[in-house]
């Protein structure tokens, strides 16, 4: 019998890695420690509970979402499988419905025979390995201090803003319109324009709109693409309207013009009978959030279902700790795995916890681990954390920057120079499976 893996954090990172892990036929023990004790912003029980949107990007082939999401299925993810069984219309989006796609997660971890789910707080790093730390970016305090102990390198902090839910009923739909830009997918967005002086009037008030207390454990240090409207308002009038507010794509079908601004809203489930506000990460009082989003015209008698609110991320110093395999340089049996590492995003996290999943099971049968080539999505990722400037190190999105550069043909469009990358990367995957012994 092959060494067990302990898995510590039951979020999208750590029950993919876990999954992975008992798929190779190496016993896991998981440890999540809600219920037993909460988070600031988590609000139920279940694993890989989404706290943000429930949108997973884009699925288009000639964006690295897309081609991300393409690599996992064919890795076998359960985030991926789970999120297409609860997938909600989100245009070329892959969009799930938040509760169905956790409780989905959580009852197929809970009924593989090679995992045992534990429901208590881990507040000491593993001394025997093979170990994944996958706590998040909500990692406890206990959790926070035993990483920071063996690393000896200070950790960064920023805000990650969640966006407001909305109840459907109440969106004036008479004043919005349902599209996706130019055209594209299947009309899944309500659209709510605004007129240049309703524009004014909007960024005006986000301006003067008074923002929540941060926590004193927290530093205002923002993650670029994630910034709360009210922030992204301050650079200027137009940031906005070249921001979540552009209306690049889409026509009123009523004036059959484009609108001067508008806010998009995406289907929280099935059922649409809530919407969330497209990029409207927010820091504002809840207050302030109904003054000032009940502004836009097709909102002003919006009921607020979930307002925004501002946590912490924490994330290490991921080129000066980790090597290509995600494990710690000083700790080599102790692998880390989600945004805890510095890759920002769902499917990033769940795609780090993957790989940190299957080299956790790989050590545990005696093998050596593997790194992913660079060509692929998966590989770029870490390829990045490992090798970035470690004095400057940001949080990072998959996308096509991040792959060795690919040559543009002459002749050839932006979008088939990115299908370009997409068709390399699923190749080198393909070999790279073909070539080791996953």
């Amino acid at each position: 019998m092959p060494n067990s893996v302990t898995v510590v954090g039951g979020g999208l990172a750590g029950c993919e890695a876990a999954w992975q892990a008992a798929k190779r036929g190496v016993p896991v023990v998981l440890y999540e420690m809600r219920p037993q004790v909460q988070t600031a912003i988590h609000q139920t029980d279940r694993l890989a509970e989404l706290v943000c949107s429930n949108s997973l990007r884009s699925e288009a082939p000639d964006r690295a979402g897309g081609v991300l999401k393409a690599e996992m299925r064919r890795l076998g993810s359960l985030t991926i499988a789970c999120a297409d069984e609860t997938r909600v219309p989100a245009g070329s989006a892959l969009g799930v419905e938040r509760q169905a796609f956790a409780q989905l997660i959580t009852e197929r971890i809970q009924a593989h025979e090679r995992i045992e789910v534990r429901r208590e707080e881990v507040t000491q790093l593993p001394e025997d390995g093979p170990a994944i730390i996958a706590t998040g970016p909500l990692t406890s305090s206990n959790m926070a201090k035993a990483l920071y102990a063996v690393s000896g390198e200070h950790y960064l902090f920023f805000y990650d803003a969640v966006s407001p839910i909305v109840d459907a009923e109440t969106v004036d739909v008479d004043r919005a319109f349902i599209a996706d830009r130019y055209d594209k997918g299947g009309a899944d967005y309500l659209n709510c324009p605004l007129h240049e002086d309703e524009y004014e009037a909007f960024h005006q008030a986000l301006l003067t709109a008074q923002r929540a207390t941060p926590h004193e454990f927290e530093r205002d240090e923002l993650f670029e693409a994630c910034l709360p409207v009210e922030v992204l308002a301050q650079r200027g009038k137009d940031a906005l309207r070249f921001g979540p507010m552009k209306p690049v794509g889409l026509t009123d079908p009523r004036t059959g013009q484009r609108p001067y601004a508008v806010v998009q809203l995406r289907a929280e489930n099935a059922e649409r009978t809530m919407y969330n506000l497209v990029g409207f990460q927010t820091s504002l009082k809840w207050g302030e959030q109904e003054r000032v989003l009940r502004l836009v015209p097709a909102l002003q008698q919006a009921e607020f279902l979930r307002y925004g609110v501002v946590h912490r991320n924490t994330y290490v110093n991921a080129p000066a700790l980790l090597d290509q395999y995600y494990r710690l340089k000083e700790r080599p049996h102790l692998f880390l795995a989600g945004q805890l590492t510095g890759v920002e995003g769902y499917v990033e996290a769940a795609a780090s916890g993957l790989v940190a999943g299957l080299n956790a099971a790989r050590a545990a049968q005696g093998l050596e681990p593997v790194a992913f080539p660079p060509e692929t999505v998966i590989g770029s990722l870490v390829h990045y954390l490992v090798t970035a400037d470690k004095r400057h190190f940001q949080p990072m999105n998959a996308h096509f920057g991040l792959l060795p550069p690919l040559e543009r043909q002459k002749g050839q469009s932006k979008r088939e120079h990115k299908l370009g990358y997409g068709r390399r990367a699923l190749a080198a995957l393909e070999q790279f499976i073909a070539t080791t012994s996953l």
